[in-house]
């Protein structure tokens, strides 16, 4: 999993990154508002541990603007501020807990899991569009009883098309989704797993295609 932590405190930020890549998953850190508002509304975190005292922006802001773009990733609000007014408006702007400094490592990770179970229970196991089916559980392709397993890139390719099939995605967001800001690989590598998508909707036999607008973007279509 990839979760993004804002943090103006450079040593927290630090550790809780720590704590994150030696639990297996991927962070990315940002040491303000902005650039954390920034880097949430990409929509690639599985999860965003956001503290409240901020530079430029306040995570209450964050929240709020996040939630107001149709954005659905668990947020942790880790905060010095104890007070119930805090809390509750932290919560009233759509963060999933609130958790306050200090923390125990075990504590904060019990945090994580729970509202990251939260979020694996808003996401919907079979996906459709056009003459397809898509088991995310799986990794199933299906289509008039003919199916494919998908691999983890092509899965999560397929499903963020599908989950913005009426918007063009651009290479750069796809990208940014997919592999990530950390990956090594070039951004032609979305082209290369578009084809490998491709041959598998034709695979099935569907009716849906990928279409490209040049310059623009991607998205799926259904075929006439």
């Amino acid at each position: 999993m990839r979760i993004l932590i804002v943090e103006d405190e450079k040593r927290l930020a630090e550790t809780l990154a720590d704590i994150i890549m030696e639990n297996n998953d991927i962070a990315d850190v940002a040491n303000d508002g902005e650039s954390g508002l920034d880097n949430a509304l990409t929509g690639i975190y599985d999860a965003i541990i956001l503290d409240v005292m901020l530079p430029k922006m306040d995570g209450f802001d964050i929240v709020r603007r996040l939630r107001k773009n149709g954005l659905k990733t668990p947020i942790l609000m880790l905060t010095a501020k104890t007070e119930l007014s805090d809390r509750v408006k932290g919560l009233d702007y759509g963060a999933d807990y609130y958790l306050t400094k200090p923390f125990e490592t075990a504590e904060l990770l019990a945090c994580l899991r729970a509202i990251l179970r939260r979020g694996e229970n808003l996401k919907t196991e079979k996906l459709s569009f056009g003459n397809i089916t898509l088991d995310t559980a799986a990794s199933q392709l299906s289509c008039s009883g003919r199916s494919v397993r998908l691999g983890a890139r092509e899965l999560g390719l397929l499903r963020l098309l599908i989950d913005n099939k009426s918007i063009l995605l651009s290479k750069e967001s796809i990208y940014l989704k997919i592999w990530g800001y950390d990956s090594e690989a070039d951004d032609s590598i979305v082209e290369v797993y578009l084809s490998f998508l491709r041959r598998k909707l034709e695979h099935v036999g569907s009716n849906v295609k990928i279409s490209v607008v040049r310059r623009i973007g991607y998205r799926l279509e259904v075929m006439e």
